[in-house]
């Protein structure tokens, strides 16, 4: 396979084949030692995830899973609102020196996802069915919940593996052999893959969390009964709409007992509490105009169903929708050059992708896009300018790294590919793009050089 694709980078031609390879994941482990005791029970625990290792993941972590998810919405009224409602939780919490923000992102699917730092995220999709601030103070209370339980943490120190590399996300989690070619093609550089830090919570988890939330809701004045509507809200859409929330229930199992144990709280624990408020009419005052975009997020989760599913040209008539409405919305425009870019309309892919980065020129998700299109044209320096891009406004991934290395290759400026191939190196040995990186760094000379050696 190495030899395969130097070829085909010597004369300036790929395969789809060779990019797809390029476009693939490396991973490699990281060890930690530690132990503590468990903030919310006060009894000992096992815990080889120190505090500081948990902000330290989360600051290297969160912002390549918020860019992944189409970046903070840009309604920064919106973003201040949920952060208000968080920060009082947080505040009121067993660990309230910890780093926490909370934001809406762009994603349409429906989730919530806090980080072991503290930085926790709610998906457009789920702000756009939530009814009230109760709601929202219930899900927000619910992941400030795993936070302070340390439930990322303790899988981690149960045996599971970190990925220094990131990996595929969510729409291809479940995808045909088939199709997960195509997913290569339109995987967000970035995005960090449930199982990793957004853990797959096990129903105790769940329950803790709910309770936690429930204390941590009650406690700011929130009505308990907020998160009781959030119960129910998810198990009608469990039964009317599952492929909108099929990520929130592989990271977030429901069950009805869940409800049920809420329902129970609510009127034992919490009765005092019922009359309180739950602040419907300021909660919709602060979603207006996300509320405007029902329509295209509902062509965009639809679109993305399809895609899911192979059909791409249904697909794109989903995203074609979606822009008719809203022909600025970052995710549709980024939603439709994926799936320009699956159809290997390369072309038609730059353009969308284009759109993308002036509408959201922060953003580095679009940067990726159009390099991997460029790619896929034999435009060598154009990625290499793409991934550049990306990697000023969002640093730290290794992959852009060797993009960016694989890009210059082509160009055949083999001093200044064999540079970020070291740097490559640099972030992770194990792999095929290392072994890769490797190779070219001994056929070309440089391997174990004084300017190449690792630092």
């Amino acid at each position: 396979m190495s030899y395969h694709l130097e070829e085909r980078l010597y004369t300036g031609k790929m395969t789809r084949r060779d990019f797809l390879w390029l476009a693939s994941v490396s991973t490699c482990s990281v060890a930690l030692t530690g132990c503590a005791v468990n903030p919310v029970s006060g009894n000992p625990q096992l815990m080889l995830v120190s505090e500081k290792k948990e902000i330290l993941l989360d600051q290297e972590n969160s912002p390549h899973q918020f860019s992944a998810d189409y970046g903070p919405v840009q309604d920064q009224a919106l973003n201040n609102y949920i952060n208000e409602v968080g920060q009082k939780m947080a505040a009121v919490s067993h660990r309230p020196q910890m780093p926490y923000s909370f934001r809406g992102v762009n994603a349409t699917y429906v989730n919530a996802y806090a980080f072991p730092g503290g930085s926790i995220a709610t998906t457009r999709g789920i702000l756009l069915a939530i009814q009230n601030e109760g709601e929202l103070a219930g899900l927000l209370g619910h992941e400030i919940g795993h936070v302070n339980a340390r439930h990322t943490a303790s899988q981690m120190s149960q045996g599971m593996l970190i990925n220094a590399a990131l990996v595929v996300g969510t729409l291809i989690l479940s995808l045909s052999e088939k199709y997960r070619k195509y997913a290569h093609l339109i995987a967000l550089l970035g995005q960090i893959g449930a199982g990793v830090l957004l853990a797959r919570y096990s129903r105790d988890d769940e329950r803790q969390a709910d309770a936690l939330g429930m204390q941590y809701m009650t406690k700011t004045g929130q009505n308990p009964q907020g998160m009781v509507g959030l119960m129910e809200l998810l198990n009608t859409m469990s039964k009317h709409k599952p492929s909108t929330i099929d990520m929130m229930f592989q990271t977030h199992p429901m069950s009805s007992e869940r409800y049920q144990s809420a329902k129970a709280a609510t009127n034992t624990q919490y009765r005092s509490l019922k009359k309180l408020p739950l602040n419907r009419d300021r909660y919709m005052d602060n979603t207006a105009r996300l509320r405007r975009l029902k329509k295209p997020i509902e062509a965009m989760q639809q679109g993305e169903k399809e895609m899911a599913s192979e059909q791409l040209r249904p697909a794109e008539r989903q995203f074609k929708k979606a822009l008719l409405y809203a022909p600025q919305d970052y995710a549709a425009l980024m939603m439709m050059s994926q799936c320009q870019l699956a159809q290997e309309k390369s072309d038609e892919a730059r353009h969308f992708a284009s759109l993308a980065k002036q509408v959201y020129p922060t953003e580095a998700q679009a940067h990726h896009i159009s390099g991997i299109a460029n790619m896929m044209s034999d435009r060598f320096d154009k990625a290499f300018q793409d991934f550049d891009g990306y990697e000023k406004r969002l640093p730290g991934n290794p992959n852009t790294v060797f993009l960016k290395a694989a890009s210059l290759e082509g160009m055949q400026d083999k001093q200044a590919a064999a540079s970020e191939y070291a740097r490559f190196l640099q972030f992770t040995e194990q792999g095929e793009q290392a072994q890769y990186a490797r190779q070219r760094l001994n056929d070309w000379g440089y391997l174990g050089t004084s300017r190449f050696r690792r630092r």
